[in-house]
């Protein structure tokens, strides 16, 4: 295995997940569309940076080398960070300023960087701060909810804070279920059926772009695992 991976879930209502991952050789992995945006702590060559990284919409191969470690916090999809919009890191990331070998620069203050056990603590100090959010109108969308606006005005607030489109949300929503179907030991065109793609082709080309895996692959890995 070239990467070891351990993750957790955080209490605080912004946050997906907490991850942990280090390189035990080189190599390359593939990296999933997803809805949420990062903040990864990164370490190699005995250098560390924060990089805020946006949603992706397509899956794409990450290298890595051997001994490098990264820790990364994943938010919910409608939670934003101030002075650095979600949308425009879409598939991208930006490394923040660094202020000492310990700390980064965010909206004119220094931050320590947070450890795997901390997380939730540093978090706080950016919403006490103002600088970390999460948006009404996007949270009572993505919970099925009818916000008391437009439908153009939601469309335009969810592109604005999370970076992409609710269509695009509901493509990657989908392959994610059928990956799911899939890892269960769920029949292929049956998982066709259940995440409701007009056929195999449709699936088959979906997850390929958005998961970087034909339903095959998916269903093969899974099930040995």
């Amino acid at each position: 295995m070239a990467v070891t991976r351990e993750e957790r879930l955080s209490d605080s209502p912004l946050v997906e997940s907490i991850w942990h991952v280090e390189a035990e050789s080189d190599g390359c992995d593939i990296v999933s569309a997803d809805m949420s945006w990062d903040m990864i702590i990164s370490q190699q060559y005995g250098k560390t940076n924060l990089c805020v990284w946006g949603p992706m919409t397509k899956a794409v191969l990450i290298p890595h080398t051997e001994g490098s470690e990264a820790l990364g916090i994943r938010f919910k999809p409608g939670t934003y960070l101030y002075d650095v919009p979600t949308y425009s890191q879409l598939n991208a990331g930006m490394i923040l300023p660094e202020a000492s070998d310990k700390s980064f620069w965010l909206h004119s203050s220094t931050w320590e960087l947070p450890t795997y056990e901390n997380v939730e603590t540093f978090i706080d100090r950016l919403v006490r701060g103002g600088l970390l959010g999460r948006d009404a109108v996007v949270e009572a969308a993505l919970q099925g909810q009818l916000p008391d606006v437009s439908l153009r005005s939601v469309q335009r607030r969810f592109l604005r804070i999370t970076g992409l489109t609710q269509r695009t949300m509901r493509a990657i929503e989908r392959a994610q279920q059928a990956a799911s179907l899939l890892g269960r030991g769920t029949p292929i065109l049956d998982a066709v059926f259940e995440a409701g793609y007009a056929d195999q082709q449709h699936m088959t080309k979906s997850l390929k772009h958005l998961l970087g895996q034909t339903p095959a692959q998916i269903a093969g890995i899974r099930n040995i695992e």
